[in-house]
């Protein structure tokens, strides 16, 4: 598991599981970054100067990516994206804000009922939507549209639920995700992320910080910290359980 989470009671968990979800927070976490998002620590968890990401450098990799990137990640990331979806599915509202839709592997799971909007920072990865939806006749697929997920151009409290898979380690500002996406949904809403997040210690936080200097070209933060993402009141609400394969991904809610 990337991080250690802090148990709670017993209940439905978050899609539905047995075993129910856990608490982030708590200094198993580490509490906040101390250098902001950027910035990592001393020690496992840090050493020194993140490379950076902007949006062009996102551009770049995922205009790579787009022609490869269902073989290449759509196996690996099936289950985690099959358990978020489920998961919303499963909320009240049908209006859902899918940030980061790629090439558009989660749209045919959701339920007819929920209208979906995809939003993606790469044109080349969302023509790969395009071409799904229309081969797939996805009529409740409103809209698909390239826009910078910090930095929307919807009205507040536009939808109900906010899904953001694989995103917060590409974004250049992964709190100023997180607040656009609370100002999108609406008071009483839900917002669910999917993400790898780095191990705390061991041989992934080596291997995580090893590829830490290829962000760039990867497109994503291999040793993104959760901490870079959740301040210490949204830890203390959030709700996360990890997802296979290994426990690499790690499945959040947040209520909005």
């Amino acid at each position: 598991m990337s991080h250690t989470l802090l148990p709670t009671r017993r209940g439905p968990g978050l899609a539905g599981s047995r075993s129910g979800g856990s608490r982030l927070g708590g200094p198993s976490l580490g509490g906040p970054s101390r250098g902001g998002p950027g910035r990592r620590g001393p020690g496992p968890g840090g050493g020194g100067q993140r490379v950076a990401l902007d949006a062009d450098a996102v551009r770049d990799a995922y205009r790579r990516w787009a022609g490869i990137y269902d073989t290449a990640f759509g196996a690996v990331s099936s289950i985690a994206r099959r358990r978020a979806v489920l998961l919303a599915n499963r909320m009240p509202g049908s209006l859902v804000l899918e940030v980061g839709v790629g090439t558009g592997l989660a749209l045919p799971r959701y339920l007819p009922e929920k209208r979906i909007t995809g939003i993606d920072l790469s044109a080349e990865m969302l023509a790969g939507a395009h071409k799904r939806v229309v081969q797939r006749g996805l009529r409740n697929v409103e809209a698909l549209r390239v826009m910078d997920a910090e930095a929307t151009d919807f009205a507040d409290a536009s939808f109900d639920i906010a899904v953001a898979m694989f995103v917060a380690s590409v974004v250049p500002d992964p709190p100023r995700l997180l607040a656009e996406m609370r100002r999108v949904v609406r008071p009483g809403g839900a917002i669910l992320f999917v993400n790898h997040f780095a191990a705390k210690a061991g041989p992934r936080w080596w291997v995580e910080r090893a590829m830490a200097p290829a962000s760039r070209a990867l497109g994503w933060h291999p040793d993104f910290a959760i901490d870079a993402l959740f301040g210490p009141a949204d830890r203390a609400q959030a709700q996360a359980v990890p997802v296979p394969p290994f426990g690499i991904f790690t499945l959040v809610r947040l209520p909005n």
